[in-house]
């Protein structure tokens, strides 16, 4: 094996204790995000099909260079990082496919203030969230309040309602008047 093709994962931990980020010195799913809470629907994403059949697996979130893992509480990330990180190097070595790409739905014509906001996220707010593991995607803006999908890591952290209310709230307020508040909802 050439040494350029050498994959190396290191784990990471996230503000989200029941949640590790595994990162690769390559991308893995770029300019996109895919996000499991649940063992349904994973036939659009053959890497966490495989990993939910790990007992311990609750959730799995993929995103650029890194997979967010979510165990079950009764587990000890100790004993379960070294298989982890084996799969995740190994899985990328053997180039299987991440997801069943399907055709997506072309853009629709959107407002200045949507632009702006969704701008705004992809800017200031979403390097923040992927650094600790998860992501945040725009989902709506009706009536001056914002809806955001949290993922990852993001979904079910105990500093995650502080950091959408804190963090991002005040943030899209003081650049985006029409902004009155911002809701989460899980992905």
């Amino acid at each position: 094996m050439e040494l350029a093709n050498v994959i190396t994962v290191y784990s990471e931990k996230t503000p989200n204790p029941e949640s590790m980020k595994f990162v690769a010195n390559r991308m893995i799913l770029p300019n996109d995000s895919i996000d499991f809470r649940v063992k349904e629907n994973l036939e659009t994403c053959p890497m966490a099909e495989e990993l939910f059949r790990y007992d311990f697996i609750k959730g799995v979130f993929i995103m650029n260079n890194f997979v967010s893992i979510t165990k079950k509480e009764d587990y000890d990330w100790f004993d379960i990082i070294p298989q982890l990180k084996k799969f995740v190097q190994e899985y990328l070595e053997t180039e299987k496919p991440i997801v069943v790409v399907k055709d997506k739905l072309s853009d629709e014509e959107e407002s200045e203030v949507v632009t702006k906001i969704k701008q705004l996220l992809e800017d200031h707010v979403k390097p923040a969230v992927e650094m600790d593991g998860g992501a945040i995607d725009f989902k709506s803006f009706e009536s001056g309040v914002v809806t955001v999908t949290m993922k990852g890591s993001c979904s079910g952290c105990p500093s995650s309602t502080l950091t959408l209310k804190a963090g991002i709230e005040n943030l899209l307020k003081r650049m985006v008047p029409e902004v009155e508040s911002v809701e989460a909802e899980a992905a």
